[in-house]
């Protein structure tokens, strides 16, 4: 099978245990009552979203998805119950997810009963949530692992009249509006062409680089490395990309980097699709003692934030705003637990972010300052 159509097999991914789930214990994040001051919008940069939805829908903005303050009242008075699904929640994009979620639920009054992690395995996923369903969620956002198998059980939630909001993608034959409310993701396609322009301007518009990618049928990592490999042809055409490898399990990006490196000893730089296997093929390039060369990636988590801010191997990447996204989503929640009409596709303009504008960057991303480690590590 070509790379596009490959489905991700369940022996490949069984690389973690079975899923974490952690119960909320049967109350809201935060004590909202109707006096106490709810998220009701989201702030953010104007500009074209490049994305389209995983049926090529047009993107709507974050920032144009708002409740009213009666609309509040109203979801409050329901005393809403929602669940969380992961396809995985080991990473620093998971966790900002989750506190956008959390933050907005609570000062909505909605109780999370429980967040899963199915460490990218499709059958612990089902699993999760046949589980969650038992525990009659009235929502559920979530990210399915594998589009294919997760229809089943996605439609059996709407069936029994939970409400769906996803991240990033959809399952198969599902329909906005008629079997889940929303997809709300980052401007992955536009992350992909920061990627690539960090790339070609650190190397002068000309090299040679490889690309690391997942392989899987996965929409957003698809169109973000979409996006890199047409950018890079259009305005870049003095680079080459000799080779494209695959990786299914997240934690051999070091392996992949190796391999590329002893087989490419002329190699100029390495794109990986997202940031924790960039993390090893920077173990990868340390490991050669090939320091020259470089690294573009998406997402900024800590560790790569640490590694541009030391202006070493990273030199950039096209970040997603993880925190902002959960919000979008939990408002999305309110829109559909209102019946208030909501469009298909929602999402977020993307950041590009190099050395010069990582710390502000962070800012921007998770609404806090960087950690002390990492403002440590900048060198002007």
């Amino acid at each position: 099978m070509e790379k596009g159509q490959k489905r991700i097999l369940l022996a490949a991914v069984l690389v973690l245990s079975a899923a974490v789930v952690v119960f909320a214990g049967g109350k809201s994040d935060t004590a909202a009552s109707s006096g106490s001051k709810a998220i009701t919008q989201i702030k953010l940069p104007s500009g074209a979203v490049m994305s389209t939805g995983p049926h090529g829908e047009v993107a709507t903005s974050a920032a144009d998805i708002a409740l009213t303050d009666a609309e509040i009242d109203k979801i409050r008075a329901g005393k809403y119950k929602v669940a969380i699904c992961f396809h995985y929640n080991g990473d620093d994009w998971s966790a900002a997810q989750e506190k956008g979620l959390r933050d907005t639920f609570g000062s909505l009054g909605i109780t999370v009963l429980a967040v899963t992690s199915a460490n990218f395995n499709a059958a612990q996923q089902k699993s999760d949530i046949e589980n969650v369903l038992t525990m009659k969620p009235d929502a559920i956002v979530s990210i399915p692992v594998d589009v294919v198998s997760a229809e089943s059980v996605f439609k059996e939630a709407a069936a029994k009249g939970v409400k769906l909001v996803f991240m990033d993608n959809c399952p198969d034959n599902m329909t906005a509006g008629v079997d889940y409310t929303a997809v709300v993701s980052a401007d992955n396609y536009g992350n992909g062409v920061a990627a690539a322009e960090i790339m070609g301007e650190q190397l002068g518009g000309t090299g040679k680089i490889a690309m690391v990618y997942y392989d899987a049928n996965f929409f957003v990592t698809n169109q973000r490395d979409n996006a890199f490999r047409k950018t890079l042809q259009d305005k870049y055409p003095g680079i080459t990309i000799v080779e494209e490898s695959g990786f299914a399990d997240v934690q051999k990006g070091e392996t992949v980097g190796s391999a590329l490196l002893t087989k490419y000893n002329d190699l100029n730089g390495i794109y990986a699709t997202w940031d924790i296997p960039a993390e090893g093929v920077v173990s990868a390039i340390r490991a050669a003692g090939r320091n020259d060369v470089i690294v573009t990636t998406i997402d900024l988590g800590n560790n790569v934030a640490r590694l541009l801010a030391e202006d070493g191997i990273v030199k950039g990447l096209g970040a997603q705003r993880p925190y902002d996204q959960g919000v979008a989503e939990a408002l999305l929640v309110g829109y559909a637990l209102l019946g208030k009409k909501a469009p298909g596709y929602v999402a977020l303009p993307p950041l590009k972010v190099t050395h010069e504008n990582v710390l502000n960057a962070y800012q921007e991303i998770y609404h806090t300052e960087a950690p002390a480690d990492i403002q440590r590590a900048y060198k002007k």
